[in-house]
Order: structure tokens, then sequence, then C-alpha cells
């Protein structure tokens, strides 16, 4: 991210104004103790930059989770965590240890840092109980019979002990893995792509479950996932990573509600960018003018810079420009903007719509502007190829960026 600078008429900062008031990393004073500690980690495979100085710093007892789309380095910051990789410069610490760098190369074996693999990795000659306990010093001790015990009761596996791992369903197998890994008590446990395995419903299911589970624990965790809505449910923190960087740390509602960039607040959800021109009390858009207040962050120093405005679906709705009577134009009757003043529309024309079962989210494209997405009830059915007006509906203040 760049430094602050102070805009002009044609140029604003290529940082979101308000970033300072997000939650970039969860840290504080009074927080717990930093278990895991990743310092300008930069990992090279033959001249190409997989992880390019990453910071970051775990606390006890959270579940972190990276998150960006294929390619952006967050498998290769696992891997170099649990020791898998080896960073070609930077620090890695678990529990104040340095595990990685200034000279030091610790194995995997001796980090106390656990692993859940995307293939559950179970060994099928093994009972359910001899799995759990592969991990332990002793396997056949009474102590560990009992930890066993304690385990498999954690994960809602209580007398499956002595069956075979191919006897059971994806899920379960997914429980006995996080078993496995938990029974040595490690500093920090690794899920890589956890659910990626699972259908759907069980995927569903199963990040329930795992996230009581940690919980229960108490155990601090790293996760890495490409599903944005798996990240933000499960997680006390999330990191958004591209090309190798992290574009944002904070709480899942902290990234989506104030997205620091456009990758961030395009790749949480479904992102519109509707342009618009601050002035000295308000905000002229596309979709109609609004008290200055809408904007985060906004002071005097950015009056005259051209910008665009962050909206979600949840934050417009549409209503046919006829006027015709229906369950949609009575629903837009009421619509005033967050400041309380007059409600702007636009006309334009439906272009796409998608059901979800409980919603409609129509994609309209605007005769003086871009494609936004309007969401609505399943109830509120309108034409692709309608003509419509769009109104925002937000009670929140909106996330902006300098105009592409």
């Amino acid at each position: 991210m760049s430094d602050h600078a102070t805009p002009t008429t044609e140029q604003t900062t290529s940082e979101h104004p308000a970033a300072s008031t997000a939650d970039t990393d969860g840290e504080g004073d009074d927080g717990p103790p930093t278990v895991l500690e990743l310092s300008n980690v930069v990992k090279r495979f033959a001249g190409e930059t997989a992880v390019d100085g990453v910071d970051l710093s775990v606390r006890e007892g959270e579940l972190l989770t990276l998150l960006g789309p294929s390619g952006c380095g967050k498998t290769t910051t696992l891997r170099t965590i649990a020791g898998l990789e080896t960073p070609t410069s930077g620090t890695v610490r678990v529990a104040d240890e340095v595990v990685d760098g200034d000279g030091a190369v610790v194995p995997p074996e001796e980090r106390d840092v656990g692993m859940v693999f995307q293939e559950f990795a179970l060994f099928p000659h093994l009972s359910v109980a001899e799995n759990v306990a592969f991990g332990l010093d002793d396997p056949d001790s009474e102590e560990a019979t009992e930890r066993v015990e304690q385990l498999l009761d954690l994960v809602g596996l209580d007398g499956y002990g002595d069956r075979s791992p191919t006897e059971l369903s994806g899920g379960q197998r997914q429980r006995v893995a996080l078993a496995r890994s938990l029974a040595p008590e490690p500093d920090v446990l690794l899920l890589d792509e956890p659910f990626s395995n699972l259908d759907v419903a069980l995927r569903v299911e199963m990040r329930e479950e795992v996230s009581r589970i940690l919980n229960e624990a108490g155990v601090t965790a790293v996760s890495v996932t490409h599903d944005q809505e798996e990240a933000l449910s499960i997680s006390d923190r999330v990191a958004v990573m591209a090309e190798g960087q992290i574009e944002q740390v904070g709480s899942p509602e902290s990234l989506f509600e104030h997205p620091e960039s456009r990758f961030v607040a395009s790749f949480l959800g479904q992102a519109s960018f509707v342009p618009g021109k601050i002035t000295q009390d308000t905000v002229e858009t596309t979709i109609g003018s609004y008290g200055r207040d809408l904007l985060e962050g906004v002071t005097d120093e950015y009056v005259g810079a051209e910008v665009d405005v962050l909206v979600r679906p949840d934050d417009l709705r549409l209503a046919p420009v006829d006027g015709e009577a229906g369950p949609i134009s009575a629903q837009a009757d009421p619509l005033t903007t967050a400041d309380g003043g007059t409600v702007g529309t636009a006309d334009g024309e439906v272009i796409q719509r998608q059901y979800t079962g409980p919603s409609f989210v129509y994609h309209v494209q605007l005769d003086d502007g871009p494609v936004v997405r309007c969401l609505h009830n399943h109830a509120e059915e309108v034409g692709i190829g309608e003509r419509v007006s769009v109104r925002l509906v937000a009670d929140h203040t909106l996330a902006w960026y300098p105009a592409a």
C-alpha cells in the first residue's frame, strides 16, 4: 500500500483514506500472547517470487485464515510455517523460538506444529484410535489411550476407535485427521484447504464443526482457503493475499465492511464501483446525490476528488421505471439516503439475474455508468431486459477509492 498523500481534483490516494480505522493486525498490549510470527518472509522458486515480504502474527487461541486466489502464495506461506519449505529470507517464530531464519532451520517434526492436509492422509492399516495416537511419544501407554479417548469424544467420534478409516465417511475421516493433529498438543495447528474434498452440504456442516472443535480445544490455528464464505464464517481474523503479499488483515467484519483496496473489496463478495465526485457538502454519483458523510473518512482535503464508491448488492434496490404497482415498487417507496436526504435514482436495464434460492441478484447496466448488482427477495421478480431505476438504500458509510 502506498503512503497517504493529499489528493487533488485529478488524483486521490491509492490507499483507502480510512484505512487507519480498520483492524489491520488485531494486535494490542492487553491481548493474548503471540504464538506465531512471520517477519519479512520471502520465498522464491527458480527466480519466481511466491511469497514476497510477508509480515504476520497470530495470537494464542485464534483461528487466522489465509485467503486468496490460486497462486497468491497462501499455501507456500503455510508450508513455510510447517517447515516443508525453507524461506529464501526472513524469519519464522513459533512460541518465541526462531524455527527459520537467523541461521536456524528447525525440521518440521521438531516445530511443535500440527498439520491437517487436504487428503486427510490417514493410515488405512491402522484403526481410528491408532491413527489418532500415531504422533504421540508412547502411543501404547495408558496416558495415550486416555488422550485418544478424550479427542475422539471432542470430535464426536466416541466409540469409533476400533473402526478402520475405510469404514468412515468423508466428514468422519476429517474429524479423525483433526484429532490426530491435536493429539500432541501443538503450539500451532495448520489446516490446508481442509474442506476442499467434501461436497457442498458437508463442507458447510464440517466448517462449523471444526470451528467448534478448535474453539473448545483452545488451539491456535492457521487455515488456508480460496473460499471467501468459508474464511469469513469461521475465522477470528482473515489475511487476504495477492501476488505473494498480504493486502489486508483483520476481523471478517472489518475486511468486508472496510476493504482497503479494490482487490479486497472485489474478492470478498460481489462488489460494484459507482463513479462519483466529492463536493463541499455532497457526493455526486450516477445513482444520485448524497450527503458527503455517506463516504467513510471524507474530509475537506478530498473536495473535488473523483472517486469510485463501493456498493454491494444489499446496498441497492431497483424498481420498474414505469411506476407499475408490484412488490418491488411497494418496497422501494420509503427508501432514503444514509443522511436522511432525497433518494437518487438512475435508469438502466436488467441484463442478468442470479437466482440463489432465498433471493435474486439483478445485474443492471446503468445508462450513465457501470453494471451494478441489486439484491431482492426471491418473490420479487423482474425480467431480463426490463427498464428499472436503481436506488441506494445503504444504512452505513461506504468505502471508496480513487477513480479508475
